[in-house]
């Protein structure tokens, strides 16, 4: 790899997605030579940290989360690093961040490189991206945004955050960030759809019954209770990360694997997605809220959670697409706190055709993206004795020392930004289309809870409502993952 001149400056460096991210990731680069002598990172933040605090605080985070590291190229890497105190709404900290990141780039020959990463609270990105634009902080070469998510809280904010983010930097230097698409098995479906003639072949409308994507969290709210009431599953999951998910398995096959034409694909699929209406809300989505079990507080009862609160802490919904390879063919997602398990995964159904055996199980395709990585087609076949059918699977899995090499996803990400790359960032017309959509829903709820109309309860450790068993459009399809 080259040795990439850049300053990063981190707004919110003494957080706690820095530490367990952020830093780490910087070091695994750091280490394969992608930044090393010509890069210095600033970090920002309220307290009142020196420098030397901060590198402290850098080789704990390396300790914390790096196996065998070497501890000599720990102390060097974090000697690159820098602290401001810094209050995101005051101009003169700006004009300060300005002449540190002069005198950093230099120091180590930097070429006038800047990346600015929104690492804090999402109020605060409209104003950090405003003074970074009065105040004159990009540099001369080249200057590339990190936005974390939440991107807005519904489609209006978030167009007012992006007319303002835009003020300053151009759309193809702003990279919306989800770790979601850095994650190894989320990278596979391109490859897995279009390089295996086999997949390939059946990855269309006449031959897929429908997708199901789950995303189990095992923990409930815990201290985030504030937060989450005020977002909710389908913000919180589906908006982002399911969203991005589904964009890859419904878009066509881009001509080329560059960023353009996989952004023209999704934006092409993202321009036919379906709005759902309150009709279509109250017969295919249900939300949820999980109930008390084994000395654990139900949702209400959590720390910070309105009692009279119908935030879902579950969400089970269709997506549709007009156009695309799998037109009209129905995505099935639920996703909540408190369920089975923590997991990540994809089912594509196939749809069952005549044959000589009768009714049988239908062949699915399954992706597992976390915690396991892992490939799974399920046919029919013949029992060992007597003629009946049984499901058999044929098996993908990488090896212990193949697991052990693959990056984390905030590494693959900021390595993207580095080299300038954002095909694995979100698009704004992309995340446009997901905002409409999700307000559509949250609108249709909201005239549900005038009508009376609460979140279903579940237990914990389930896979959410009984109700969401019935979602389906065809009433012989049910969920593959039970």
């Amino acid at each position: 790899m080259d040795n990439i001149p850049v300053i990063m400056i981190i707004f919110g460096g003494s957080g706690d997605l820095a530490h367990r991210k952020l830093y780490p990731a910087l070091f695994n680069l750091y280490e394969k030579g992608l930044i090393k002598k010509n890069f210095a990172v600033i970090g920002t933040a309220r307290r009142p940290w020196s420098h030397e605090y901060l590198r402290g605080q850098v080789q704990e985070a390396i300790s914390e989360s790096i196996d065998n590291y070497d501890k000599k190229d720990a102390e060097e890497f974090a000697s690159h690093f820098y602290y401001q105190s810094h209050d995101v709404t005051d101009v003169d900290h700006y004009i300060a961040l300005k002449h540190l990141a002069e005198d950093l780039d230099k120091k180590y020959d930097a070429q006038g490189n800047r990346i600015f990463y929104m690492a804090m609270a999402p109020r605060f990105f409209g104003t950090i991206a405003s003074h970074i634009n009065d105040q004159h902080l990009v540099g001369p070469g080249f200057n590339r945004l990190v936005v974390e998510k939440p991107f807005g809280h519904d489609l209006a904010s978030a167009e007012e955050l992006n007319k303002t983010i835009q003020e300053s930097f151009k759309e193809e230097n702003v990279y919306r960030i989800d770790h979601y698409l850095g994650k190894e098995m989320v990278l596979n479906i391109t490859p897995f759809r279009a390089a295996n003639p086999l997949v390939r072949s059946v990855w269309n409308k006449d031959l897929i019954e429908n997708i199901q994507i789950t995303v189990g969290e095992s923990l409930g709210v815990g201290t985030r209770g504030g937060y989450y009431d005020t977002s909710g599953a389908l913000r919180d999951m589906v908006q982002n990360h399911i969203f991005q998910i589904i964009t890859l398995l419904a878009m066509p096959e881009p001509e080329k694997l560059n960023s353009k034409e996989i952004h023209q694909a999704k934006q092409e699929l993202l321009a036919s997605l379906h709005i759902p209406t309150l009709e279509d809300v109250e017969k295919y989505f249900v939300r949820g809220q999980y109930a008390a079990a084994n000395d654990k507080p139900a949702y209400l009862q959590e720390d910070q959670v309105a009692p009279d609160s119908m935030t879902e802490t579950y969400a089970a919904g269709r997506v549709v697409f007009g156009k695309g390879p799998i037109a009209n063919v129905p995505i099935y997602y639920r996703t909540g706190k408190e369920m089975k398990e923590k997991k990540t995964r994809i089912d594509i159904v196939l749809k069952t055709q005549d044959n000589p055996y009768g009714e049988v199980k239908p062949n699915v395709l399954t992706i597992i993206v976390d915690p396991e990585k892992e490939i799974h087609f399920t046919i029919n076949g013949k029992e060992v004795s007597g003629n009946s059918l049984r499901l058999e699977e044929l098996d993908f899995g990488y090896s212990k020392k193949e697991l052990s090499e693959i990056p984390d996803g905030y590494e693959r990400l900021i390595h993207d930004i580095l080299i300038g790359d954002n095909t694995n960032f979100t698009h704004w017309a992309e995340l446009k289309q997901y905002w409409k959509y999700i307000d559509a829903v949250e609108q249709a709820w909201e005239t549900m809870n005038q009508a009376g109309k609460k979140p279903e309860t579940y237990q914990p450790m389930s896979f959410g409502p009984e109700k969401a068993n019935d979602i389906f459009a065809n009433k012989k399809d049910y969920w593959i993952y039970q």
